[in-house]
C-alpha cells in the first residue's frame, strides 16, 4: 500500500481536487509503465511468515537490501518500513508482504529487467538469513493469528475498521498479494476510455492470473480467493464502478465518488490520526471530528485517494488492480497485457469495441465467475476464455504496433511477454489449475510442497 504523500498547499477550492487529477495528463511520448508486485516472505525451516523484527525478519531484509544494494531507508517512528532508489520503492503490506513499486519505465523490456534484478537482490539477502519468498495470490497455509503486523500506523487503524464494513478485510490486508501496473493518460477523454476498458477487462486479468486456490492449508473452491476477498470487503470503496460507464464521466465524477468514500486517517507530523468513517466533505468545511477547525491540504487529498480500492482506479495515473501475485513470467505479462491494450490507439479502440456492449450486470457477473472458475467462467452468455483470447490478441497487436525492441535490437518488440497468457488461453489452464493438479496429484494434499517448488 501507499506511503504517505507530501507537498501541496491547502485546498481552498473544489476545483483543486479535479486539477490534481488533471495534472497527471501527459503527451504520449511521456507515458511510462510502473509495475508493482507483492510477495510473501517466510522462514525456510518452519515455513511460517517472517516476523517484523529479529535476525530472520522483514526488518533484516530491508536492512540487508539497504546495506548491500544502496537503497535509502524510509522510517516511521524509528522503524524502517520501506526503501527507495532511482524512482522505485520497496514497501510493506500489513502482514509483511514485500512490495516493489517499480520506477516509471518506457517499455516492458525494462520492466522485466527491473523485476529480475529485484528478485535477485531479494533472494541474495533472503538466502543469507534463512528466508524465502513466494508469489501467490493468498497465503496458502497461514492463519490470521500467525501473521505478523507491520509497525505502520495506517495499518493499525485499518485493521480495527475492517470488521465493521465487511467480512474479509483482514484477509485482504494480511494474507493476499497482487501484481498491478500503473499507466498514464493523455487527457480526460483518454483517461475515461482507458478506465472503462480497464474496469471491463479486469475479470479477464483476474482469470488469467488466478493463483490463489488455497487458504489455511486447504482448497477454497475458488481459482482466485484474493478476488473473492475483494468482493466482500467494503462496498463503499471497492467494486466495478458502474458510474464510470455513464455519459459525461470524467475527473469531476471521480472526485465526487472519492469524496463520498469514508476516510481512514489524516497524516500529521509523522503520525496517523484516526478519522475512520469520517467525511472528507466535512474536512473541506473544517468540520472533521478528528481535526476540528482544520481544513485539508492536497497531500491529504492524495492520501485519501490511496484508500479507494476499486478494480481499477485513478490518481495522477491509472492503476490496474485485478491480478493475483504469481511467478515471474506473469510479473512481466501483466504490464505487457495492459500496455498492449491501452498504449496504442488502434488497440484501445478495438478493446473498447470488445467490451462496450457489456452491461453492468454482465461485468459484475464476469468478475465473480473469474474468481471462482478462472478462464472456465462465464456470465451473461460471455465466456471468459473467449474474451481473454480476443483481449490478448488485441494486446499483441498493440505491442506489435509499439515495436519497441529489446536485447540490443535482437528482439523486435514486446509481444513475447504475452506468451504465458497465450499458453493459458490455449490450454484453458491458469496458475491455480496447475497448483490444484499438484495438490490432488503428486503432492498428495501436502501443501507445504508449494514452498519448495514455487518460491522465487
Amino acid at each position: 500500500m501507499s506511503i504517505p504523500q507530501s507537498g501541496g498547499g491547502p485546498i481552498e477550492r473544489y476545483e483543486q481536487m479535479v486539477e490534481y487529477l488533471e495534472s497527471g495528463c501527459k503527451p504520449k511520448e511521456d507515458w511510462r509503465i510502473g509495475t508493482e508486485h507483492e510477495k510473501f516472505g517466510y522462514c525456510r525451516d518452519t515455513l511460517k511468515p517472517l516476523p517484523y523484527d529479529g535476525p530472520r525478519s522483514i526488518k533484516a531484509m530491508l536492512e540487508g537490501l539497504r546495506d548491500r544494494y544502496g537503497w535509502s531507508p524510509i522510517y516511521e517512528q524509528d522503524n524502517i518500513i520501506g526503501l527507495e532508489l532511482n524512482g522505485a520503492n520497496i514497501s510493506l503490506e500489513p502482514g509483511g508482504q514485500l512490495e516493489l513499486s517499480g520506477a516509471p519505465l518506457t517499455c516492458i523490456h525494462q520492466t522485466c529487467d527491473e523485476v529480475n534484478e529485484h528478485l535477485r537482490e531479494v533472494k541474495t539477502v533472503a538466502d543469507e538469513i534463512g528466508a524465502g519468498f513466494i508469489g501467490l495470490g493468498t497465503a496458502p497455509t497461514w492463519t490470521h493469528e500467525e501473521m505478523p503486523q507491520m509497525p505502520k500506523g495506517r495499518y493499525r487503524l485499518m485493521t480495527d475498521y475492517m470488521d465493521s464494513v465487511g467480512d474479509l478485510g483482514k484477509q485482504m490486508m494480511y494474507r493476499t498479494c497482487t501484481v498491478q501496473v500503473n499507466l498514464d493518460f493523455a487527457d480526460e477523454a483518454d483517461m475515461a476510455k482507458k478506465l472503462r476498458v480497464g474496469l471491463a477487462l479486469q475479470p479477464v486479468a483476474t482469470a488469467l492470473f488466478a493463483n490463489s486456490p488455497f487458504l489455511e492449508g486447504k482448497t477454497n473452491g475458488h481459482k482466485s480467493w484474493r478476488s473473492r476477498i475483494w468482493r466482500n470487503l467494503d462496498d463503499a470503496r471497492t467494486g466495478m464502478l458502474p458510474f464510470v460507464f455513464e455519459d459525461g464521466f470524467g475527473f469531476q465524477a471521480w472526485v465526487d465518488y472519492a469524496l463520498d468514500v469514508p476516510m481512514y486517517f489524516v497524516y500529521r507530523d509523522g503520525k496517523y490520526i484516526n478519522a475512520l468513517g469520517q467525511s472528507f466533505r466535512d474536512f473541506l468545511k473544517g468540520q472533521l471530528p478528528a481535526l476540528p477547525g482544520e481544513t485539508p491540504t492536497l497531500s491529504d487529498w492524495a492520501d485519501h485517494l490511496t484508500t479507494v480500492f476499486p478494480e481499477a482506479r485513478i490518481k495522477k495515473y491509472m492503476e490496474m488492480r485485478g491480478a493475483d501475485g504469481g511467478p515471474w513470467r506473469r510479473l512481466c505479462a501483466l504490464p505487457a497485457f495492459w500496455t498492449g491494450l491501452l498504449y496504442d490507439g488502434t488497440a484501445l479502440d478495438a478493446a473498447w469495441d470488445l467490451v462496450k456492449g457489456l452491461d453492468a450486470e454482465t461485468r459484475e457477473g464476469l468478475r465473480a465467475a473469474a474468481s471462482v472458475d478462472g478462464l472456465q467462467g462465464e456470465a451473461g452468455g460471455v465466456s471468459l476464455r473467449e474474451l481473454a483470447r480476443n483481449a490478448v490478441n488485441i494486446a499483441q497487436s498493440g505491442l506489435e504496433a509499439r515495436a519497441v525492441p529489446g536485447a540490443g535490437g535482437m528482439i523486435p518488440d514486446e509481444t513475447h511477454f504475452l506468451n504465458a497468457l497465450q499458453e493459458s488461453i490455449d490450454s484453458g489452464k491458469v496458475p491455480a489449475d496447475e497448483l490444484l493438479e499438484h495438490y490432488h496429484g503428486d503432492w498428495n494434499g501436502d501443501l507445504s510442497r508449494v514452498f519448495a517448488e514455487y518460491s522465487y
